[in-house]
């Protein structure tokens, strides 16, 4: 009988012990009630309570967690229908406003993250849903985080993990971009065939004035050498002028010689000439520009000096 009373003492005193005494893992945060009433927070460690006065109400988790919002479909502004799937990043800062303001704290976070998702969304085009989601994840973070803070609750982050068109839609996004990127391709095209065009052109212009300039100086060299020539004809006639003024016959002879020696030329190199007929009188003719030789000499030095001169 003894025995079974020290057994029943044992066993009272232990689960004395165990309730006064109460270890706090390390990320959580215990609250301490006395008769039902908020009383302190138990901070990770060893701690000890009043037996059979204080008692744990809830055991609550301080490390950052991810909760995932369900999949639901959204009506956007433009009357499309997209399908949303998001996950949100929570973190617990005041243990006992997120156990006792609120019941139920993931549930809560839950359903207020999804009926924003459908305010933020239904605000907003289509092509902006799919486009600026750093805006809706910025727009939702700023809501949620408004919402959770009464509740001892900071909302780290949130991310749109999927959002989906329609099957339909999709395909017609495809055909937009497909045309899209055609009509940029034929708009390179263009702009490649112009600049082409347009550095061809540039090309043939500066092909046209450097022929120009060359014309222009070939021409002012042809120029300067007929007046050199002019010069050296007229030079020659004066000097064939004055020996006739002196009484020379052999200047005459020189110029008849002169023009019969070219019509000669001509008549040999005609084409439709097979035979070519010599005058009899083409020795005389020879021997009268043997006679004025020393003319043509002096003549020809004339012409080299003017011919020298710039």
């Amino acid at each position: 009988m003894d025995l079974i009373i020290t057994g029943v003492l044992l066993l009272l005193a232990l689960a004395v012990i165990a309730s006064v005494i109460k270890t706090v893992p390390q990320g959580k945060e215990f609250t301490v009630e006395r008769f039902g009433r908020f009383t302190r927070t138990l901070k990770p460690g060893l701690h000890f309570i009043m037996p059979f006065i204080d008692s744990i109400g809830y055991k609550m988790n301080m490390r950052e967690r991810v909760l995932d919002v369900p999949n639901q479909d959204v009506i956007t502004k433009d009357n499309a229908t997209v399908s949303v799937d998001a996950v949100i990043f929570i973190q617990v800062l005041d243990a006992p406003r997120a156990a006792y303001e609120v019941d139920n704290l993931d549930f809560a976070i839950l359903n207020l993250c999804l009926t924003n998702v459908r305010t933020v969304i239904g605000s907003m085009d289509l092509d902006e849903t799919l486009s600026k989601r750093d805006e809706i994840n910025a727009r939702l973070l700023s809501v949620l985080d408004s919402a959770t803070n009464p509740w001892g609750v900071k909302a780290t982050r949130i991310e749109i993990r999927d959002l989906s068109p329609p099957h339909d839609i999709t395909e017609a996004m495809a055909r937009q971009m497909k045309a899209e990127r055609l009509k940029r391709a034929e708009i390179l095209e263009a702009e490649g065939a112009k600049q082409s065009a347009i550095l061809r052109a540039e090309g043939e212009k500066e092909a046209a004035i450097r022929q120009a300039e060359g014309r222009r100086e070939s021409a002012f060299l042809d120029a300067e050498a007929r007046e050199r020539e002019a010069q050296a004809e007229a030079k020659a006639t004066e000097m064939v002028s004055n020996a006739i003024a002196k009484g020379d016959v052999s200047a005459i002879n020189y110029f008849l010689g002169q023009k019969y020696i070219e019509a000669f030329g001509k008549l040999a190199t005609s084409d439709q000439q097979r035979t070519v007929i010599i005058p009899a009188e083409f020795s005389n003719i020879l021997s009268t520009i043997t006679g004025v030789g020393e003319l043509g000499k002096a003549a020809h030095e004339a012409i080299r000096e003017t011919t020298r001169k710039p």
